[in-house]
Protein backbone atom coordinates (compact mmCIF):
# COMPACT_ATOMS: atom_id res chain seq x y z
CA UNK A 1 0.00 0.00 0.00
CA UNK A 2 1.73 3.43 -1.15
CA UNK A 3 2.48 6.02 1.78
CA UNK A 4 -0.61 8.16 0.29
CA UNK A 5 -3.47 5.96 0.60
CA UNK A 6 -1.81 5.10 4.27
CA UNK A 7 -2.14 8.73 5.01
CA UNK A 8 -5.88 8.90 3.71
CA UNK A 9 -6.27 6.25 6.40
CA UNK A 10 -5.06 8.40 8.86
CA UNK A 11 -7.58 10.91 7.88
CA UNK A 12 -10.93 8.15 7.98
CA UNK A 13 -10.57 8.85 4.16
CA UNK A 14 -10.19 4.58 3.42
CA UNK A 15 -13.25 4.09 2.25
CA UNK A 16 -14.11 7.08 0.11
CA UNK A 17 -10.18 6.61 -1.42
CA UNK A 18 -11.15 3.20 -2.83
CA UNK A 19 -14.48 3.29 -3.57
CA UNK A 20 -15.58 6.61 -4.45
CA UNK A 21 -12.01 8.12 -5.74
CA UNK A 22 -11.94 10.96 -3.29
CA UNK A 23 -8.82 13.60 -3.09
CA UNK A 24 -6.79 13.05 -0.14
CA UNK A 25 -6.87 15.96 2.33
CA UNK A 26 -3.48 14.81 3.61
CA UNK A 27 -2.07 15.92 -0.16
CA UNK A 28 -4.07 18.44 -0.27
CA UNK A 29 -2.34 20.28 2.37
CA UNK A 30 1.07 19.43 0.61
CA UNK A 31 -0.98 21.40 -2.39
CA UNK A 32 -1.06 18.71 -4.25
CA UNK A 33 -4.05 16.26 -4.88
CA UNK A 34 -4.06 13.37 -6.83
CA UNK A 35 -7.26 10.43 -7.57
CA UNK A 36 -6.75 7.37 -6.78
CA UNK A 37 -8.17 5.05 -10.10
CA UNK A 38 -9.57 1.90 -9.39
CA UNK A 39 -8.12 -1.43 -10.35
CA UNK A 40 -10.98 -2.03 -13.36
CA UNK A 41 -8.77 1.04 -15.09
CA UNK A 42 -12.19 3.19 -15.86
CA UNK A 43 -11.77 6.83 -15.19
CA UNK A 44 -12.75 8.86 -12.39
CA UNK A 45 -13.50 12.40 -12.89
CA UNK A 46 -10.48 14.35 -12.19
CA UNK A 47 -6.84 14.74 -11.36
CA UNK A 48 -6.69 17.94 -9.22
CA UNK A 49 -3.84 20.35 -8.89
CA UNK A 50 -3.56 22.36 -5.99
CA UNK A 51 -6.20 23.06 -3.33
CA UNK A 52 -9.65 22.25 -2.63
CA UNK A 53 -12.20 24.57 -4.20
CA UNK A 54 -15.92 24.37 -4.08
CA UNK A 55 -18.37 26.67 -5.08
CA UNK A 56 -22.38 27.11 -4.35
CA UNK A 57 -23.88 28.35 -7.24
CA UNK A 58 -27.62 29.39 -6.29
CA UNK A 59 -29.60 31.29 -8.95
CA UNK A 60 -31.27 34.89 -8.10
CA UNK A 61 -34.56 33.91 -9.11
CA UNK A 62 -35.25 33.26 -5.38
CA UNK A 63 -34.49 34.08 -1.91
CA UNK A 64 -32.25 31.72 -0.05
CA UNK A 65 -34.26 28.51 1.50
CA UNK A 66 -32.93 25.74 3.61
CA UNK A 67 -32.27 23.23 0.92
CA UNK A 68 -29.80 25.90 -0.49
CA UNK A 69 -28.22 26.30 2.98
CA UNK A 70 -27.52 23.09 3.46
CA UNK A 71 -25.84 22.84 0.15
CA UNK A 72 -23.86 25.79 0.72
CA UNK A 73 -23.04 24.06 4.27
CA UNK A 74 -21.80 20.87 2.88
CA UNK A 75 -19.33 22.94 0.56
CA UNK A 76 -18.32 25.43 2.99
CA UNK A 77 -17.67 22.29 5.80
CA UNK A 78 -15.67 21.09 3.02
CA UNK A 79 -13.77 23.79 1.77
CA UNK A 80 -12.59 24.48 5.90
CA UNK A 81 -12.15 20.47 6.31
CA UNK A 82 -9.29 20.51 3.81
CA UNK A 83 -8.06 23.66 3.79
CA UNK A 84 -9.79 25.36 1.09
CA UNK A 85 -12.03 28.17 -0.77
CA UNK A 86 -15.49 28.49 -0.97
CA UNK A 87 -16.38 30.51 -3.58
CA UNK A 88 -20.19 32.14 -4.06
CA UNK A 89 -21.19 32.33 -7.46
CA UNK A 90 -25.00 34.12 -8.81
CA UNK A 91 -25.58 32.07 -11.59
CA UNK A 92 -28.53 34.70 -12.99
CA UNK A 93 -28.79 33.67 -17.07
CA UNK A 94 -31.99 33.87 -16.39
CA UNK A 95 -32.91 37.19 -16.85
CA UNK A 96 -37.12 36.97 -17.13
CA UNK A 97 -36.88 35.21 -13.70
CA UNK A 98 -34.60 37.71 -11.59
CA UNK A 99 -35.82 38.77 -8.75
CA UNK A 100 -35.05 41.97 -7.57
CA UNK A 101 -32.59 41.94 -4.09
CA UNK A 102 -32.45 37.75 -4.12
CA UNK A 103 -28.91 38.33 -5.44
CA UNK A 104 -27.74 40.41 -2.27
CA UNK A 105 -30.16 38.56 -0.34
CA UNK A 106 -28.29 35.07 -0.57
CA UNK A 107 -25.22 36.21 0.58
CA UNK A 108 -26.68 38.37 3.47
CA UNK A 109 -28.56 35.00 4.39
CA UNK A 110 -24.80 33.01 4.12
CA UNK A 111 -23.27 35.51 5.95
CA UNK A 112 -25.90 35.69 8.92
CA UNK A 113 -25.66 32.07 8.88
CA UNK A 114 -22.03 32.09 9.51
CA UNK A 115 -20.92 30.34 6.73
CA UNK A 116 -19.60 33.25 4.61
CA UNK A 117 -17.73 32.94 1.20
CA UNK A 118 -14.53 33.34 0.70
CA UNK A 119 -14.73 34.91 -2.57
CA UNK A 120 -18.43 36.50 -4.32
CA UNK A 121 -19.37 39.29 -5.84
CA UNK A 122 -19.61 41.00 -2.90
CA UNK A 123 -16.04 39.83 -1.36
CA UNK A 124 -14.39 39.81 -5.27
CA UNK A 125 -11.58 37.36 -5.81
CA UNK A 126 -9.15 36.78 -8.13
CA UNK A 127 -10.99 34.73 -10.37
CA UNK A 128 -14.11 36.63 -10.77
CA UNK A 129 -16.11 38.13 -12.16
CA UNK A 130 -18.98 36.21 -9.60
CA UNK A 131 -21.90 36.61 -11.51
CA UNK A 132 -22.47 34.83 -14.43
CA UNK A 133 -24.61 37.85 -16.40
CA UNK A 134 -20.53 39.29 -16.26
CA UNK A 135 -18.60 36.60 -17.82
CA UNK A 136 -21.20 36.54 -21.41
CA UNK A 137 -18.22 36.80 -23.66
CA UNK A 138 -16.50 34.02 -21.93
CA UNK A 139 -19.57 31.64 -22.62
CA UNK A 140 -19.79 32.43 -26.51
CA UNK A 141 -16.58 32.03 -27.07
CA UNK A 142 -16.50 28.66 -25.39
CA UNK A 143 -19.92 27.57 -27.60
CA UNK A 144 -17.99 29.05 -30.88
CA UNK A 145 -14.66 26.93 -30.12
CA UNK A 146 -17.72 23.91 -29.75
CA UNK A 147 -19.05 24.93 -33.09
CA UNK A 148 -15.67 25.22 -35.03
CA UNK A 149 -14.58 21.80 -33.76
CA UNK A 150 -18.00 20.18 -34.91
CA UNK A 151 -19.34 19.90 -31.17
CA UNK A 152 -21.62 22.27 -31.45
CA UNK A 153 -24.02 23.41 -34.58
CA UNK A 154 -26.46 26.34 -35.32
CA UNK A 155 -30.37 25.69 -34.91
CA UNK A 156 -32.60 27.90 -36.05
CA UNK A 157 -36.15 25.87 -35.31
CA UNK A 158 -39.07 28.02 -33.88
CA UNK A 159 -40.43 28.24 -31.27
CA UNK A 160 -44.00 27.10 -32.57
CA UNK A 161 -41.87 23.95 -33.90
CA UNK A 162 -40.44 22.58 -30.82
CA UNK A 163 -43.77 23.34 -29.49
CA UNK A 164 -45.19 21.18 -32.01
CA UNK A 165 -42.67 18.91 -31.54
CA UNK A 166 -43.45 18.25 -27.92
CA UNK A 167 -47.36 17.90 -28.45
CA UNK A 168 -47.05 14.90 -30.50
CA UNK A 169 -44.43 13.35 -28.65
CA UNK A 170 -47.30 13.58 -25.82
CA UNK A 171 -49.83 12.38 -27.83
CA UNK A 172 -47.89 9.52 -28.62
CA UNK A 173 -47.09 8.63 -24.78
CA UNK A 174 -43.31 9.69 -25.61
CA UNK A 175 -41.04 12.39 -23.11
CA UNK A 176 -40.63 15.35 -25.55
CA UNK A 177 -37.45 15.75 -26.93
CA UNK A 178 -35.33 17.71 -30.03
CA UNK A 179 -34.98 15.80 -32.73
CA UNK A 180 -31.51 17.46 -33.99
CA UNK A 181 -32.92 18.55 -37.15
CA UNK A 182 -30.73 21.38 -37.43
CA UNK A 183 -27.46 19.18 -36.82
CA UNK A 184 -28.06 18.13 -40.30
CA UNK A 185 -28.15 21.33 -41.93
CA UNK A 186 -25.01 21.89 -44.34
CA UNK A 187 -22.55 24.53 -43.92
CA UNK A 188 -23.63 27.23 -46.63
CA UNK A 189 -27.30 26.70 -45.01
CA UNK A 190 -26.19 27.68 -42.03
CA UNK A 191 -24.29 30.61 -43.48
CA UNK A 192 -27.23 32.11 -45.15
CA UNK A 193 -29.74 32.14 -42.15
CA UNK A 194 -26.76 33.80 -40.08
CA UNK A 195 -26.36 36.20 -43.25
CA UNK A 196 -29.92 36.85 -43.50
CA UNK A 197 -30.02 37.81 -39.29
CA UNK A 198 -32.22 34.38 -38.67
CA UNK A 199 -33.16 33.86 -34.67
CA UNK A 200 -30.79 31.18 -33.63
CA UNK A 201 -29.48 29.22 -30.63
CA UNK A 202 -26.47 26.94 -30.33
CA UNK A 203 -26.90 23.52 -29.62
CA UNK A 204 -24.55 20.71 -28.09
CA UNK A 205 -23.74 17.54 -29.66
CA UNK A 206 -24.56 14.26 -27.77
CA UNK A 207 -22.51 11.75 -28.67
CA UNK A 208 -23.12 8.07 -27.58
CA UNK A 209 -19.94 6.59 -25.66
CA UNK A 210 -20.29 8.66 -22.37
CA UNK A 211 -17.64 7.40 -20.39
CA UNK A 212 -18.58 6.53 -16.34
CA UNK A 213 -18.30 9.01 -13.64
CA UNK A 214 -17.40 8.19 -10.04
CA UNK A 215 -19.37 10.15 -7.48
CA UNK A 216 -18.00 10.63 -4.34
CA UNK A 217 -21.66 10.01 -2.53
CA UNK A 218 -23.60 7.49 -5.77
CA UNK A 219 -20.01 5.68 -7.13
CA UNK A 220 -19.75 4.59 -10.27
CA UNK A 221 -22.53 6.04 -12.75
CA UNK A 222 -23.06 6.61 -16.38
CA UNK A 223 -26.16 7.83 -18.53
CA UNK A 224 -26.24 7.59 -21.92
CA UNK A 225 -27.93 10.77 -22.61
CA UNK A 226 -27.88 10.82 -26.58
CA UNK A 227 -30.44 8.10 -26.42
CA UNK A 228 -33.07 9.99 -24.51
CA UNK A 229 -32.20 13.49 -25.28
CA UNK A 230 -32.23 15.84 -28.01
CA UNK A 231 -29.33 17.99 -28.08
CA UNK A 232 -29.23 20.47 -25.69
CA UNK A 233 -29.30 24.48 -26.06
CA UNK A 234 -26.08 25.77 -24.62
CA UNK A 235 -26.02 29.83 -25.57
CA UNK A 236 -29.94 30.99 -25.79
CA UNK A 237 -31.21 33.53 -28.67
CA UNK A 238 -30.75 36.02 -26.62
CA UNK A 239 -27.01 35.52 -26.05
CA UNK A 240 -26.72 34.18 -22.84
CA UNK A 241 -25.88 31.07 -21.41
CA UNK A 242 -27.94 27.62 -20.15
CA UNK A 243 -27.22 25.89 -17.35
CA UNK A 244 -25.67 22.86 -19.06
CA UNK A 245 -22.85 25.65 -20.46
CA UNK A 246 -21.98 28.38 -18.19
CA UNK A 247 -21.49 25.81 -15.13
CA UNK A 248 -18.90 23.85 -16.91
CA UNK A 249 -17.06 27.15 -17.83
CA UNK A 250 -17.35 28.85 -14.80
CA UNK A 251 -16.24 25.64 -13.20
CA UNK A 252 -13.34 25.29 -15.39
CA UNK A 253 -12.29 28.59 -15.53
CA UNK A 254 -12.62 29.45 -11.33
CA UNK A 255 -10.57 26.33 -11.20
CA UNK A 256 -13.48 24.36 -9.08
CA UNK A 257 -12.16 20.99 -7.72
CA UNK A 258 -14.99 19.51 -6.40
CA UNK A 259 -18.61 20.37 -7.68
CA UNK A 260 -21.07 19.46 -4.42
CA UNK A 261 -24.92 19.72 -5.36
CA UNK A 262 -28.23 18.06 -5.34
CA UNK A 263 -28.69 14.59 -6.23
CA UNK A 264 -31.16 16.19 -8.90
CA UNK A 265 -28.27 17.08 -11.41
CA UNK A 266 -26.86 13.07 -11.17
CA UNK A 267 -28.46 12.09 -14.57
CA UNK A 268 -27.23 15.47 -16.03
CA UNK A 269 -23.30 15.28 -15.22
CA UNK A 270 -22.85 12.65 -18.21
CA UNK A 271 -23.79 15.37 -20.61
CA UNK A 272 -21.34 17.86 -18.50
CA UNK A 273 -18.88 15.22 -19.14
CA UNK A 274 -19.02 14.83 -22.96
CA UNK A 275 -18.27 18.70 -22.92
CA UNK A 276 -15.27 18.82 -20.63
CA UNK A 277 -14.62 15.90 -23.23
CA UNK A 278 -15.56 17.91 -26.24
CA UNK A 279 -13.37 21.15 -24.23
CA UNK A 280 -10.62 19.09 -23.70
CA UNK A 281 -10.92 20.36 -19.87
CA UNK A 282 -10.37 18.12 -17.03
CA UNK A 283 -13.27 17.37 -14.83
CA UNK A 284 -13.74 18.28 -11.32
CA UNK A 285 -14.79 15.62 -8.91
CA UNK A 286 -18.25 15.35 -8.65
CA UNK A 287 -20.06 14.53 -5.25
CA UNK A 288 -23.92 14.31 -5.58
CA UNK A 289 -25.71 15.02 -2.32
CA UNK A 290 -29.48 13.19 -0.90
CA UNK A 291 -32.23 15.77 -0.92
CA UNK A 292 -33.04 17.25 2.15
CA UNK A 293 -37.29 16.55 2.34
CA UNK A 294 -39.92 16.87 4.47
CA UNK A 295 -40.20 14.30 7.55
CA UNK A 296 -42.77 12.32 5.89
CA UNK A 297 -40.35 12.01 2.57
CA UNK A 298 -42.46 14.83 1.09
CA UNK A 299 -40.22 17.19 -1.22
CA UNK A 300 -39.71 20.58 0.53
CA UNK A 301 -41.43 23.03 -1.58
CA UNK A 302 -40.62 26.94 -1.50
CA UNK A 303 -44.80 27.60 -1.71
CA UNK A 304 -44.54 26.31 1.98
CA UNK A 305 -43.15 29.32 2.94
CA UNK A 306 -41.65 28.81 5.93
CA UNK A 307 -38.84 27.26 4.37
CA UNK A 308 -36.94 30.34 3.28
CA UNK A 309 -34.02 31.43 5.99
CA UNK A 310 -35.09 35.12 5.71
CA UNK A 311 -38.79 33.82 8.06
CA UNK A 312 -36.12 31.58 10.21
CA UNK A 313 -34.20 35.30 11.06
CA UNK A 314 -37.04 36.90 11.69
CA UNK A 315 -38.75 34.29 13.72
CA UNK A 316 -35.64 34.49 16.20
CA UNK A 317 -34.07 31.01 14.92
CA UNK A 318 -30.41 31.19 15.64
CA UNK A 319 -28.56 30.40 12.47
CA UNK A 320 -26.16 27.63 14.31
CA UNK A 321 -29.70 25.96 15.20
CA UNK A 322 -30.32 25.98 11.76
CA UNK A 323 -27.34 24.93 10.61
CA UNK A 324 -27.01 22.13 13.20
CA UNK A 325 -30.42 20.71 12.66
CA UNK A 326 -30.02 19.88 8.71
CA UNK A 327 -27.26 18.30 9.38
CA UNK A 328 -28.39 16.22 12.39
CA UNK A 329 -30.98 14.71 10.05
CA UNK A 330 -28.91 13.89 7.39
CA UNK A 331 -25.22 12.31 7.25
CA UNK A 332 -21.59 12.93 6.77
CA UNK A 333 -20.51 13.42 10.13
CA UNK A 334 -18.65 10.87 13.12
CA UNK A 335 -21.01 11.29 15.79
CA UNK A 336 -24.81 12.81 15.28
CA UNK A 337 -25.16 14.83 18.51
CA UNK A 338 -27.67 17.79 18.86
CA UNK A 339 -25.73 21.47 20.20
CA UNK A 340 -23.20 21.23 17.55
CA UNK A 341 -21.20 24.70 16.39
CA UNK A 342 -19.32 25.10 12.98
CA UNK A 343 -16.53 24.64 14.19
CA UNK A 344 -17.57 21.12 15.58
CA UNK A 345 -19.15 20.17 12.16
CA UNK A 346 -16.28 20.96 10.50
CA UNK A 347 -13.80 18.85 12.70
CA UNK A 348 -16.64 15.54 12.94
CA UNK A 349 -16.91 16.02 9.11
CA UNK A 350 -16.25 12.78 7.18
CA UNK A 351 -17.18 12.59 3.70
CA UNK A 352 -17.12 8.91 3.53
CA UNK A 353 -20.39 8.64 5.85
CA UNK A 354 -22.54 10.73 3.43
CA UNK A 355 -25.29 8.20 2.12
CA UNK A 356 -27.28 8.21 -0.69
CA UNK A 357 -31.16 8.32 1.55
CA UNK A 358 -32.76 11.43 1.30
CA UNK A 359 -32.65 13.36 4.57
CA UNK A 360 -35.64 13.70 6.56
CA UNK A 361 -36.01 16.95 8.29
CA UNK A 362 -38.33 17.40 11.43
CA UNK A 363 -38.79 21.14 11.76
CA UNK A 364 -40.65 20.94 14.39
CA UNK A 365 -37.72 19.87 16.49
CA UNK A 366 -36.14 23.05 15.96
CA UNK A 367 -37.30 25.04 18.97
CA UNK A 368 -35.18 22.16 20.61
CA UNK A 369 -32.27 23.01 18.65
CA UNK A 370 -32.56 26.56 19.33
CA UNK A 371 -33.10 26.19 22.85
CA UNK A 372 -29.62 24.22 22.75
CA UNK A 373 -28.11 27.21 20.81
CA UNK A 374 -29.48 30.05 22.60
CA UNK A 375 -28.40 28.82 26.09
CA UNK A 376 -24.97 28.61 24.56
CA UNK A 377 -25.04 31.82 23.65
CA UNK A 378 -26.24 32.77 27.03
CA UNK A 379 -23.07 30.98 28.37
CA UNK A 380 -20.74 33.03 26.21
CA UNK A 381 -19.74 36.55 27.18
CA UNK A 382 -19.31 38.33 24.33
CA UNK A 383 -22.18 36.77 22.51
CA UNK A 384 -24.56 37.67 25.51
CA UNK A 385 -23.70 41.17 25.26
CA UNK A 386 -25.01 40.58 21.65
CA UNK A 387 -28.13 38.90 22.77
CA UNK A 388 -28.69 41.33 25.63
CA UNK A 389 -28.41 44.42 23.21
CA UNK A 390 -31.08 42.50 20.41
CA UNK A 391 -33.29 41.68 23.38
CA UNK A 392 -33.43 45.33 24.84
CA UNK A 393 -34.33 46.67 21.40
CA UNK A 394 -37.29 44.40 21.49
CA UNK A 395 -38.19 45.12 24.76
CA UNK A 396 -38.22 48.76 23.89
CA UNK A 397 -40.25 47.94 20.33
CA UNK A 398 -43.05 45.93 22.62
CA UNK A 399 -43.05 48.20 25.44
CA UNK A 400 -42.22 51.77 24.94
CA UNK A 401 -45.31 53.58 26.75
CA UNK A 402 -45.25 50.94 29.51
CA UNK A 403 -42.10 50.84 31.45
CA UNK A 404 -42.07 52.46 34.44
CA UNK A 405 -38.50 51.83 35.26
CA UNK A 406 -35.62 52.41 33.04
CA UNK A 407 -33.64 49.65 34.95
CA UNK A 408 -35.23 46.97 32.80
CA UNK A 409 -33.07 47.83 29.87
CA UNK A 410 -29.75 48.23 31.49
CA UNK A 411 -27.27 45.34 30.37
CA UNK A 412 -26.61 43.77 34.32
CA UNK A 413 -30.65 43.32 34.37
CA UNK A 414 -31.41 41.39 31.18
CA UNK A 415 -28.63 39.31 31.74
CA UNK A 416 -29.99 38.17 35.00
CA UNK A 417 -33.11 37.34 33.02
CA UNK A 418 -31.33 35.44 30.44
CA UNK A 419 -29.25 33.28 32.37
CA UNK A 420 -32.49 32.45 34.90
CA UNK A 421 -34.23 31.81 31.68
CA UNK A 422 -31.88 29.29 29.81
CA UNK A 423 -33.04 26.01 29.35
CA UNK A 424 -36.53 27.22 29.25
CA UNK A 425 -36.73 29.83 26.42
CA UNK A 426 -36.26 28.37 22.57
CA UNK A 427 -35.82 32.35 21.07
CA UNK A 428 -35.47 35.40 22.72
CA UNK A 429 -38.82 36.94 21.18
CA UNK A 430 -40.38 34.49 24.34
CA UNK A 431 -39.50 37.02 26.48
CA UNK A 432 -41.61 40.02 25.16
CA UNK A 433 -44.33 37.96 24.90
CA UNK A 434 -47.59 38.53 27.30
CA UNK A 435 -46.20 35.47 29.50
CA UNK A 436 -43.37 37.84 30.60
CA UNK A 437 -44.66 41.34 30.32
CA UNK A 438 -43.77 41.50 33.95
CA UNK A 439 -40.21 41.23 33.75
CA UNK A 440 -40.73 44.97 32.06
CA UNK A 441 -44.03 46.34 33.18
CA UNK A 442 -45.58 46.54 36.22
CA UNK A 443 -48.31 44.44 36.80
CA UNK A 444 -52.24 45.73 37.29
CA UNK A 445 -54.10 43.53 40.24
CA UNK A 446 -57.20 44.54 41.59
CA UNK A 447 -58.70 43.81 45.33
CA UNK A 448 -60.67 41.10 43.77
CA UNK A 449 -58.03 39.26 42.29
CA UNK A 450 -56.80 39.32 46.33
CA UNK A 451 -59.46 38.52 48.03
CA UNK A 452 -60.23 35.92 46.08
CA UNK A 453 -56.97 33.96 47.41
CA UNK A 454 -56.44 35.08 51.15
CA UNK A 455 -57.83 37.63 53.92
CA UNK A 456 -54.09 37.87 54.78
CA UNK A 457 -52.99 39.74 51.95
CA UNK A 458 -51.49 42.51 54.30
CA UNK A 459 -50.16 40.38 57.09
CA UNK A 460 -48.39 38.15 53.61
CA UNK A 461 -47.10 41.18 51.86
CA UNK A 462 -45.34 42.58 55.24
CA UNK A 463 -43.76 39.25 55.97
CA UNK A 464 -42.55 39.31 52.39
CA UNK A 465 -41.02 43.42 52.74
CA UNK A 466 -39.41 41.59 56.16
CA UNK A 467 -37.74 38.75 53.95
CA UNK A 468 -36.65 40.76 51.65
CA UNK A 469 -35.02 43.49 54.07
CA UNK A 470 -32.91 40.33 55.79
CA UNK A 471 -31.91 38.75 52.75
CA UNK A 472 -30.41 42.65 51.01
CA UNK A 473 -28.89 42.31 47.28
CA UNK A 474 -27.89 38.45 47.58
CA UNK A 475 -30.93 36.67 45.89
CA UNK A 476 -30.58 33.10 45.21
CA UNK A 477 -33.75 30.79 43.48
CA UNK A 478 -32.64 27.82 46.41
CA UNK A 479 -32.21 29.66 49.40
CA UNK A 480 -35.79 31.86 48.68
CA UNK A 481 -37.64 28.83 47.58
CA UNK A 482 -36.91 27.50 51.42
CA UNK A 483 -37.46 31.13 52.63
CA UNK A 484 -40.84 31.12 51.03
CA UNK A 485 -41.74 28.20 52.51
CA UNK A 486 -40.66 29.24 55.87
CA UNK A 487 -43.46 32.56 55.24
CA UNK A 488 -46.24 30.47 54.54
CA UNK A 489 -46.07 29.02 57.80
CA UNK A 490 -45.90 31.89 59.64
CA UNK A 491 -49.96 32.64 58.21
CA UNK A 492 -52.91 31.46 60.16
CA UNK A 493 -55.35 30.68 57.76
CA UNK A 494 -53.75 30.43 54.30
CA UNK A 495 -52.49 27.64 52.65
CA UNK A 496 -48.59 27.47 51.10
CA UNK A 497 -50.07 26.94 48.05
CA UNK A 498 -52.75 29.89 48.16
CA UNK A 499 -49.63 31.93 49.56
CA UNK A 500 -47.65 31.39 46.30
CA UNK A 501 -50.54 32.04 44.18
CA UNK A 502 -50.71 35.60 45.79
CA UNK A 503 -47.36 36.54 45.24
CA UNK A 504 -47.07 35.05 41.63
CA UNK A 505 -50.52 37.83 41.50
CA UNK A 506 -48.36 40.47 43.02
CA UNK A 507 -45.24 39.83 41.13
CA UNK A 508 -47.01 39.29 37.83
CA UNK A 509 -50.39 39.38 37.48
CA UNK A 510 -50.05 36.50 36.16
CA UNK A 511 -51.57 32.85 37.31
CA UNK A 512 -48.92 30.77 36.13
CA UNK A 513 -45.04 31.25 34.89
CA UNK A 514 -41.41 30.66 36.13
CA UNK A 515 -40.93 29.81 40.23
CA UNK A 516 -42.09 32.47 42.41
CA UNK A 517 -38.83 32.54 43.58
CA UNK A 518 -37.13 32.96 40.15
CA UNK A 519 -39.41 35.48 39.23
CA UNK A 520 -38.14 37.75 42.42
CA UNK A 521 -34.58 37.10 41.74
CA UNK A 522 -35.28 38.13 38.08
CA UNK A 523 -36.72 41.53 39.50
CA UNK A 524 -34.22 42.58 42.45
CA UNK A 525 -35.15 43.71 45.57
CA UNK A 526 -35.85 47.16 45.07
CA UNK A 527 -38.68 45.83 41.83
CA UNK A 528 -39.77 43.59 44.35
CA UNK A 529 -40.54 46.10 47.59
CA UNK A 530 -41.93 48.21 44.94
CA UNK A 531 -44.59 45.39 43.99
CA UNK A 532 -45.33 44.41 47.54
CA UNK A 533 -45.63 47.77 49.10
CA UNK A 534 -48.62 48.44 46.49
CA UNK A 535 -49.96 45.10 47.70
CA UNK A 536 -49.67 46.35 51.27
CA UNK A 537 -51.64 49.76 49.99
CA UNK A 538 -54.28 47.65 47.84
CA UNK A 539 -54.95 45.49 51.10
CA UNK A 540 -55.20 48.56 53.53
CA UNK A 541 -57.89 50.47 51.28
CA UNK A 542 -59.68 47.24 50.63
Amino acid sequence: MSSWLRSCQRCQLHTVVTLRGFQCPTAARNRRTKLQLSASGLRCCSTVQGEVRVRFAPSPTGFLHLGGLRTALYNYIFAKKYGGSFVLRLEDTDQSRLVPGAAESIEDMLEWAGIPPDESPRRGGPLGPYLQSQRLDLYSQTALQLVESGHAYYCFCSSQRLELLKKEALRAGQTPRYDNRCRHLRAEQVQEKLAQGAPHVIRFRLEAGVEPFQDLIFGWNRHEVAQVEGDPVVIKADGFPTYHLANIVDDHHMKISHVLRGSEWLISTSKHLLMYRALGWQPPTFGHMPLLMNKDGSKLSKRQGDIFIQSFQRDGVLPEALLDITTNCGSGFNTNRMGRKIDELISEFNPSKITTHSALLDLEKLPEFNKIHLEQRIEDEELCHLLINDLRGQIQRAYTAEIQDQEVLHEDYIRRVLHLRKGHISSLKELVSPAYSYLWVRPSVSSQQVAALTPEAQHIASLVLKLIEERGEELAVDRLSKDLKTLAKQTKATKYREVMKLLRLALSGLQQGPSVAEMMVSLGPAEISHRFQKLLLLSETS
